[in-house]
């Protein structure tokens, strides 16, 4: 991406040019970036005065006594503060987003769920409008839990900008290309990246080619981390220099513009008269940042039996209690499959985990038929679940040489707490009434005789 990139009036960090254009690398890093020579002070955060008549001001993503390791904040030296950046608020309703708790008593029975890809409609929709939220799970208040979105983009936003007081997003592009034009810099994502959108960045979101169609998790609680590796090591699994934030662009535009918050699942506008992303330079390491699925490096099972899912943690948000995720992100992407005298797909299995799976490309080998790439599966905590038929079949009797599993990527947001199906979800979007029949044809073969059948 080079400068002339860039939305019209968007200035951005000198000499960043080329391949990796725009962004830094790292995970967690602690960075520093200006657009303008000279913008970011040195040897201190908050100057009498600062350069080219900016103001000073800290984004504090945790709270101020949080460990040196987990403390996060960023220091931002814009042209107007934030507090310039809203004026009244207004309420509005944005019908299709949901925020937990949002119990619907009786919307449907209690079962395993799947859905056909969600068509994109004609109609004009932003990244506001768009969002259709299929799950929510535990309480925004207490800042646990998670909701789960399809978002169905076909506008970019046109001098509007949003920013969320509830939750980081984690982003998961399946169809077109998005831009995300953040107060920190600009991320370009298409499908087989992701995007983590930190709590309280504002940001304004464009159509690159589309229409668009995706996967959120609104993540309520602690900001997602690196999985700990523990005896695998140092290396593999998602790698921190993989991990890539923007570099600092700003504008300086006077236009009337519209701000959007969600905060406690309401929504609010304001309206100002010019863009709010207007950071020229800022330091530290609370940020949006994208990462190339495609760069994941599993590890898995060599010699005997299938490991456990959680083998495939690329991100997780702790919930406070050790070993048990407010939010664990899960890859399943192409891979060497050679364990001997295994049967080599997800075994059947009950879980105190929630697990939603949506299907970015191809094909899953535990769901070889009606789960297209769109698709999103929920088996919620305790409910029982893992391959159909033809694929219990297929893997009982196959060959067992090497193979690769191949042209195919799904992923899985895991939970803790038990998701609840929004209204959309249970009688709008296209659930797979069927689904539940896919096991009923699996077969008896018990006889009491010993041996293998």
């Amino acid at each position: 991406m080079t400068t002339h990139d860039l939305p019209q009036g968007m200035i951005r960090a000198a000499g960043t040019t080329g391949t990796h254009a725009g962004y830094m690398p790292g995970f967690g890093n602690d960075f520093e970036t200006e657009a303008l020579p000279d913008a970011l002070p040195q040897g201190q955060n908050s100057p009498q005065k600062c350069n080219y008549g900016l103001y000073a001001e800290q984004l504090s993503g945790t709270a101020f006594t949080a460990p040196r390791g987990q403390n996060e904040r960023t220091w931002c030296y814009r042209i107007r503060p934030s507090v310039h950046h809203t004026g009244r608020f207004s309420p509005i309703e944005v019908p299709h987003w949901k925020t937990a708790p949002n119990i619907v008593p009786n919307v449907t029975s209690l079962g395993q769920y799947r859905w056909d890809p969600i068509p994109v409609p004609d109609q004009p929709l932003t990244w506001i409008t768009g969002m259709r939220t299929i799950t929510t799970a535990g309480d925004v208040n207490t800042q646990t839990g998670m909701a789960s979105h399809v978002y169905l983009v076909t506008q970019s936003m046109q001098d509007e900008y949003f920013f969320s007081a509830d939750s980081e997003l984690l982003v998961v592009p399946q169809e077109g290309r998005l831009r995300f034009c953040t107060e920190l810099g600009v991320i370009d994502l298409e499908p087989k990246e992701i995007a983590i959108l930190p709590r309280g960045l504002v940001y304004r979101v464009e159509l690159l080619d589309g229409p668009a169609r995706g996967f959120v998790c609104e993540n309520y609680g602690q900001k997602f981390d690196l999985p700990d590796r523990g005896p695998i090591g140092a290396n593999c699994l998602a790698n921190p220099r993989d991990f890539k934030s923007p570099v600092a662009a700003f504008e300086d535009r006077e236009v009337p513009s519209r701000v959007v918050i969600k905060w406690c699942g309401q929504f609010h506008e304001t309206h100002i008269g010019h863009s709010p992303l207007d950071v020229v330079a800022w330091h530290g390491n609370y940020c949006a940042y994208k990462y190339d699925l495609r760069t994941y490096s599993p590890v898995g099972a060599i010699l005997f039996d299938h490991p456990d899912p959680s083998i495939f943690t690329v991100l997780t948000a702790p919930s406070g209690q050790a070993g048990t995720a407010n939010i664990d992100f899960v890859l399943f992407r192409e891979r060497w499959m050679v364990a001997e005298h295994s049967f080599r797909p997800p075994w059947y299995h009950k879980n105190i985990m929630s697990e939603l799976m949506g299907n970015i490309f191809g094909q899953y080998d535990a769901k070889p038929q009606g789960f297209a790439p769109g698709s999103i599966s929920l088996h919620n905590c305790m409910l029982p679940h893992g391959p159909d038929r033809d694929a219990f079949e297929g893997a009982s009797n196959a060959e067992l040489k090497p193979e690769k599993l191949d042209n195919t990527m799904s992923f899985m947001f895991e939970t803790r707490f038990p998701q609840h199906l929004t209204e959309y979800a249970a009688k709008d979007a296209p659930m797979q009434q069927e689904y539940i029949e896919v096991w009923q044809h699996l077969e008896k073969k018990f006889d009491g005789t010993p041996g293998v059948k």
